[in-house]
């Protein structure tokens, strides 16, 4: 593709705004964090269930937990570790110390299967894996079928100080019974790690920007998921853009943003969790964003400035009683991001709060961050804004041509945030990456003033409040039910989530039953991706080659 690329968005950029950053800037992400720490050390980094930890300790934390990966477990640069836990302040210690050791950090929702929690880890080649005990029992089933010799265990209190910590570890072991037991004899908890890293000097590892930093997994434009190569530059690179488009807003050391997203999905871990390190932003993790009644609580405790999130969660606050006395005066901006944010909600938003919910737009194989409406003035509700710093879009027809401005085509990206590929999957990522340009997969259009709207998303994709559910991962799981002969299942439009999974089933046994149906998914597939209406089909509309027509059942 040569295609000249008009930069038609330069013309309304927002004032103050450069439309280039310096990629290279920093070597790494544990150097871009080393100079948060210089300038920021005294101030609070992460703050999690009323427990703070300043810039300072939590550099101090993630250099013994990298020296506990050196020194005693024996990882080397490249090698791969796991990450399975919601927001807690043990999140961003793991994540920065396995990166300061060289490792290449697989994040993993913590609600997974262990169906999912298999093929993620077998593909990645984990060595090693750091898991709320919660969700250790899962481990167990699997953790014979993998390469992981390395089992680090930590509880949700582990790093809240004594006793709170003991008290909350207590509660939700014996009281809440939120920890099913396991058998995993050569585990090592994690406050155990942390002490015998202390015992050994950390020792740098030299990383360069082509280097791997995390393997994000996602299902990209087709079913399989497969992990997304993003390297060090990739991150620093649309770290240093988010930060750039918001620089006319905020200010150093004076930020508070609040974190309900989880930091294993890569809109919080760029946003929330790097970006805003780059200006010294007191970082609030929420571990449990669903519980609203103690969301809000946490919301009325602080005077925060930026909020992040998806439209369901905007939705669900907006319905809540209690929402009505936060204190929105000293918000500067909400951001949604991971699903679109539908038009009533950024109305209503605005109304109650007086605060623009502003929209972005990203993908997993772009960092995931490719554009934005301003965030100080000009944002256009029902569009996507317009593409960050140093990012180049075009819009390009069935046959890879660029298109005239106001036609509609398939949004293509290219920018130092673009990955490198899928892992181990050559033939995947020559569809997505063709000749420097990432095909997104979604059908969008530029407007005259150079904003971006998407039009369409990828065909078959499904949008469960921010998370990507594809077909062919379902459907799989559904063909493996005996008395299931085909099935196809779309997403169709819900108040609470934007969408749910339906399935259509043709039945091989007509005794078949929801329930059953239902039961078997809960083995097999995190609740998100499972369906949750069912229609039996005699048979499913085909192509004349034999393939389902999911547009005819959406129809």
């Amino acid at each position: 593709m040569e295609q000249a690329v008009e930069r038609i968005w330069l013309e309304h950029y927002p004032t103050g705004i450069s439309a280039t950053i310096d990629a290279d800037r920093h070597a790494s992400i544990p150097a871009a964090v080393d100079e948060a720490v210089q300038r920021f050390a005294t101030l609070p980094a992460f703050e999690n269930m009323g427990k703070v930890l300043t810039y300072a300790e939590m550099d101090r934390l993630s250099k013994q937990f990298a020296s506990y990966l050196q020194h005693v477990v024996g990882l080397k640069k490249g090698d791969r570790i796991a990450l399975q836990m919601p927001n807690l302040l043990q999140y961003p210690v793991a994540m920065m110390g396995a990166l300061r050791a060289g490792l290449v950090v697989v994040n993993t929702n913590p609600l997974y299967t262990p169906h999912e929690m298999r093929h993620q880890f077998k593909d990645s080649g984990a060595k090693a894996i750091v898991i709320l005990a919660n969700f250790a029992k899962h481990l167990e089933t699997i953790l014979p079928e993998t390469a992981i010799e390395t089992v680090i265990v930590t509880e949700v209190g582990d790093l809240l100080g004594f006793p709170k910590a003991a008290i909350v570890n207590l509660a939700a072991k014996h009281l809440k019974k939120m920890v099913p037991p396991y058998h995993l004899p050569k585990a090592v908890a994690f406050t155990d790690a942390l002490k015998l890293g202390e015992s050994r000097p950390y020792q740098p590892v030299e990383l360069g920007g082509s280097d791997i930093a995390f393997l994000q997994y996602t299902g990209g434009t087709t079913g399989i998921s497969k992990g997304a190569i993003l390297t060090h530059r990739n991150i620093i690179a649309n770290q240093l853009q988010i930060a750039s488009w918001m620089s006319q807003l905020l200010v150093a050391g004076k930020e508070i943003i609040v974190t309900p997203l989880p930091l294993y999905h890569i809109f919080s871990l760029t946003v929330n969790c790097l970006a805003f390190m780059s200006y010294g932003a007191h970082n609030v993790l929420i571990t449990n964003p669903k519980d609203l009644p103690a969301f809000i609580k946490e919301l009325k405790k602080h005077r925060f400035t930026v909020l992040t999130g998806v439209n369901t969660l905007f939705n669900g606050l907006l319905n809540h009683p209690d929402f009505k006395e936060v204190d929105f005066k000293p918000v500067k901006v909400t951001v949604g991001g991971a699903m679109a944010v539908q038009r009533a909600v950024a109305e209503r938003w605005k109304q109650l709060t007086g605060n623009t919910l502003i929209e972005g737009y990203g993908l997993t194989e772009a960092s995931p961050v490719v554009s934005c409406n301003p965030i100080t003035g000009g944002e256009r509700i029902g569009t996507i804004g317009m593409p960050l710093p140093s990012t180049d879009v075009i819009i390009v027809d069935e046959n890879g041509v660029e298109v005239p401005q106001g036609q509609e085509g398939e949004l293509c990206v290219r920018g130092p945030q673009v990955m490198r590929g899928y892992w181990e999957r050559p033939e995947e990522t020559a569809k997505v990456l063709k000749e420097g340009w990432l095909y997104t997969g979604d059908m969008a259009i530029f407007e005259p003033d150079g904003y971006l709207r998407i039009v369409d998303r990828k065909k078959d994709m499904i949008l469960v409040s921010g998370f990507n559910v594809y077909p062919n991962e379902v459907e799989d799981v559904l063909a493996m039910h005996p008395k299931v002969l085909e099935s196809a299942v779309i997403g169709v439009p819900d108040d609470a989530a934007g969408e749910v999974v339906k399935a259509f089933i043709v039945k091989r046994d007509p005794s078949l039953t929801d329930e059953e149906v239902f039961a078997h998914c809960r083995e097999y597939l995190t609740n998100y991706k499972r369906p949750k209406i069912i229609e039996y089909r005699t048979e499913l509309p085909k192509t004349n080659v034999g393939k389902v027509l999911r547009r005819a059942l959406r129809d």
